[in-house]
């Protein structure tokens, strides 16, 4: 009962706060970690395996750490008798910073207000932040296609995983799991200076979001129906196309959305002025506009709570079967 008390306040508290811009935020605290980590353990000149060793003792140190700091927060609030409300409310807060809904959502409509607006230029500014892909000759299909891509990726990463490890695992895994999904945006690239050493963050992250991805997937299918979108188009692409996405979990969530909105994803981006293609998914039913980004971010609110609503429900149950056999 208690674990989805805090779910349900960490929920509401990022919707109406949000993450505040701090550099005492606990994900941005990891970060200055794993920057100081990163200096001290790559070396350039390394040989390949060192490299590959160095990156696996990153990655335990920071999933150690980001394991334990919670666990004994909690075992010291147990010890010292804190309120059962303060107790909840300690964890709720720091859950709230594992998990970004409103930022989400806020980064997709600072978007879709400048298309609105037919300001490309603003947009293409705002878009600027959350990809890393060249963003000059964007037009308005380009913007509303990498808009919805990493609103519809990050539906996983920033809400469903941490969720999902925080009700099989309470606040600690929760935890573990946002510095893994930190490890690997800030050293989980396939480039020369992080291609061996980054590659353990990669791929912990990459193991850690499987279920849940897969999990998000689904939910998406349901609440395309609800929300009066192509459900059936929804599962069709994303048993066709997900597995065509270059990371083995985004085409879970990339490939239904586009199939419940009738677009399609993927194609050519730039990047540093270089060309690169990314596999289809999706068919272009209906030409990219503006409002699609408003329905993944509604799509993205419907899942969470949806996810939230069944984890509860199951917690609950749990706990009357485990009280009945007391």
């Amino acid at each position: 009962m208690e674990i989805a008390f805090i779910a349900l306040l960490a929920f509401i508290i990022d919707c109406i706060i949000g993450d505040p811009y701090t550099k005492f935020h606990p994900v941005a605290l990891m970060g200055k970690l794993i920057d100081f980590l990163d200096k001290l353990l790559r070396k350039d000149d390394s040989a390949e395996p060192t490299k590959l060793v160095c990156g696996f003792i990153l990655v335990l140190i920071m999933l150690g750490i980001s394991y334990a700091i919670p666990y004994y927060l909690i075992m010291a609030m147990n010890l010292f008798n804190v309120p059962i409300w303060l107790n909840i409310l300690i964890q709720a807060l720091i859950l709230s910073f594992m998990i970004s809904p409103k930022s989400l959502a806020k980064a997709g409509r600072d978007i879709y207000d400048k298309l609105m607006q037919n300001d490309i230029s603003s947009a293409r500014e705002k878009v600027n932040y959350i990809v890393s892909r060249d963003v000059n000759r964007m037009n308005e299909a380009d913007i509303t296609r990498a808009t919805v891509e990493t609103v519809a990726e990050n539906t996983v990463d920033g809400i469903i995983s941490p969720l999902f490890f925080f009700f099989i695992g309470g606040l600690p895994l929760a935890v573990l799991y946002r510095a893994s999904n930190t490890m690997d945006a800030m050293i989980g690239y396939k480039n020369d200076k992080y291609f061996y050493f980054g590659r353990t963050a990669a791929r912990v992250d990459d193991v850690l979001n499987f279920i849940p991805a897969r999990i998000t997937g689904i939910l998406l299918i349901i609440v395309a129906f609800f929300n009066h979108l192509d459900y059936k188009n929804a599962f069709k692409m994303m048993m066709r196309d997900a597995k065509k996405h270059p990371s083995p979990n985004g085409g879970y969530t990339e490939a239904t959305v586009a199939g419940a909105l009738g677009i399609r994803l993927g194609g050519i981006n730039y990047y540093f002025g270089r060309q690169s293609f990314r596999a289809y998914m999706g068919d272009n039913i209906n030409d990219l506009k503006a409002k699609h980004i408003a329905q993944t971010i509604k799509l993205m609110y419907s899942v969470s709570i949806l996810f939230l609503i069944l984890c509860c429900i199951i917690s609950i149950i749990n706990f009357k079967f485990i009280g009945l056999h007391i």
